[in-house]
């Protein structure tokens, strides 16, 4: 019928009978909290799984990076390194490498003073041996060779004098002669000439004529200084004699003298 109303129409609920009636005055009482559902049970039982899951990851992941670590000892992958840590490898690296620097000057130094101790020991050596040779030379203790001439005085009357051959050593020194003898004697510094004309002797040797001179020097210095007008060879010629004059490139002076020993004289002190 029209006028029936049937359970689930939209017809508004009543009262239950027994049921009190609210207090005007009274607050309504919240409503109470609806029933979970399956799926938010479902997912909070998984999130402490989940997270157990993740802390063992990451211990076996720490504990394969140490393992890496120790087992590759230097020769681990630095690209995996932090910043700080490679920076601290670095200077680790610049400090060794200055370290090896410094040695390395060190023992270039040290070779470069042996080096020039010998070179300086062998430099001296060969200095004091040249001037040794120089000095032998010039007192007459070592034999010599060299540019020079080869002058002979020739006396047939014996009319030649001591003069005459002492002027010739000097005259020979002031042209640059090094060194020189006549016939056997080697002339040095105390070289005495004596005796009479026809009987002359050099150091108390006594010479003959021709007497003959060998001379180092400059053969064109020597020839001039003896050949100047007014000189030896015009003396000489003065006195009834005559002189030849050789230059050469090699002339031996072989004689020697023995060394003079001072008797008096010592080295003086200081330089």
């Amino acid at each position: 019928m029209a006028g029936d109303v049937h359970p689930g129409d939209d017809a508004p609920d009543l009262p239950a009978a027994d049921a009190p009636a609210a207090d005007p005055g009274t607050p309504a009482a919240a409503d109470p909290p609806a029933a979970e559902g399956p799926r938010a049970r479902r997912r909070r039982g998984r999130d402490p799984l989940a997270a157990a899951l993740i802390g063992v990851l990451t211990l076996l992941l720490g504990f394969a990076f140490a393992v890496q670590v120790r087992t590759t000892g230097t020769g681990e992958d630095y690209s995996t390194l932090r910043e700080e840590d490679l920076v601290r490898i670095l200077d680790t690296l610049d400090a060794r490498e200055d370290r090896l620097r410094e040695e390395i000057a060190d023992q270039r130094s040290r070779l470069r003073d042996l080096a020039s101790d010998d070179g300086r020991s062998e430099a001296a050596l060969a200095e004091t041996r040249e001037r040794a040779e120089a000095l032998g030379i010039l007192n007459g203790t070592v034999a010599a060779q060299g540019p020079g001439l080869v002058m002979t005085v020739r006396d047939p009357e014996g009319r030649v004098r001591v003069a005459d051959l002492l002027d010739a050593v000097q005259e020979l020194r002031g042209a640059g002669a090094e060194t020189m003898q006549i016939d056997d004697v080697r002339v040095g510094v105390s070289t005495a000439i004596t005796g009479e004309p026809g009987q002359l002797r050099v150091d108390g040797v006594e010479v003959e004529s021709p007497y003959e001179y060998r001379v180092i020097g400059s053969p064109q210095d020597l020839a001039t200084a003896m050949a100047i007008p007014g000189g030896v060879v015009d003396r000489i010629g003065r006195q009834g004699g005559s002189v030849d004059i050789v230059q050469s490139p090699a002339v031996v002076v072989d004689a020697l003298r023995q060394l003079d020993r001072p008797q008096y004289a010592a080295p003086g002190d200081g330089d």
